[in-house]
């Protein structure tokens, strides 16, 4: 069994709508903004090898929107889905699974492509995996959220007939297990795979970066933020008591941390690359 960092580029989010009732002066230490107030976030999927499968946890924001839309989050870096997995030596059609941590079009975005005016999918030869409380959700969009779950992104998965549903927790095998949370989105899955003896979380938007572990700092997008503060304290109560180290889909600067908890409460320990486990 293997896992690795797969980059697919960066994107710019409003600081203060990633920190919410955070004062700038507080979250700037940790993620500068630019003259604009925008902050600079990774967008880096998960690559787990398990035996004959290959599975891929998120896909990015991918590259067939229009220019006006990609001009709302001023894309950077020279990294992509498909050049990160060819780094590693892995072609899309390796790509046995899918694991969709929530359908947001940052999330979701490379699943599906446009080839000739069509649709189709990135990994032709991939299970793609949901859940359906969040399925449901996401093709009935509420208007908080409609903005980022776009059909082009989710509905080809379906109509191609390669969607499938997470139920027992167990579908992809012994080394991952789902934890679903509600605060940001409903039913959010949180993959926790065990390698080497250790858990790693890839921790989607309940923890954006590191500059999101105190339980308050949290983004506006969030529909439930109560919630997603009782979520999160939960979680890193339970990483520090099972060892979990985390994996940051979103942190530009970290891939990983590991956490401790003093008289304050739960803070960082250290910082690490994947590839130092």
């Amino acid at each position: 069994m293997n896992v690795y960092p797969v980059e697919t580029g960066n994107f710019k989010l409003d600081g203060g709508a990633m920190f919410g009732v955070v004062p700038k002066s507080i979250w700037h230490k940790t993620n500068p903004a630019d003259s604009n107030n925008m902050c600079n976030w990774a967008m880096r999927c998960l690559l787990v090898e398990d035996g004959d499968r290959l599975i891929l946890i998120d896909s990015g924001i991918g590259d067939k929107q229009n220019e006006k839309f990609f001009s709302h989050f001023h894309l950077n870096g020279d990294a992509s889905l498909e050049k990160s997995l060819a780094k590693l030596g892995f072609h899309c059609n390796d790509i046995t699974d899918v694991l969709i941590t929530h359908l947001h079009f940052d999330h979701v975005g490379g699943a599906v492509k446009r080839a000739n005016g069509k649709f189709t999918l990135t990994f032709p030869n991939a299970r793609y995996w949901s859940n359906q409380q969040h399925w449901d959700w996401a093709i009935n969009p509420n208007p908080r959220e409609k903005a980022s779950f776009l059909s082009e992104n989710i509905l080809p998965i379906k109509e191609l007939g390669h969607l499938n549903f997470i139920k027992s927790g167990n579908e992809l095998g012994e080394h991952i297990e789902i934890l679903t949370v509600n605060g940001h989105t409903e039913a959010q899955m949180i993959p926790i795979v065990t390698f080497k003896n250790k858990k790693i979380a890839f921790t989607a938007d309940l923890i954006p970066s590191v500059g999101h572990l105190k339980i308050p700092y949290l983004p506006s997008y969030d529909i439930r933020p109560l919630r997603t503060m009782e979520e999160k304290e939960l979680f890193l109560q339970r990483a520090i008591n099972e060892d979990i180290q985390l994996f940051f889909e979103h942190d530009a600067y970290h891939q990983c941390c590991s956490v401790i908890q003093d008289e304050r409460g739960v803070k960082l320990n250290q910082t690490f690359n994947l590839s130092e486990l």
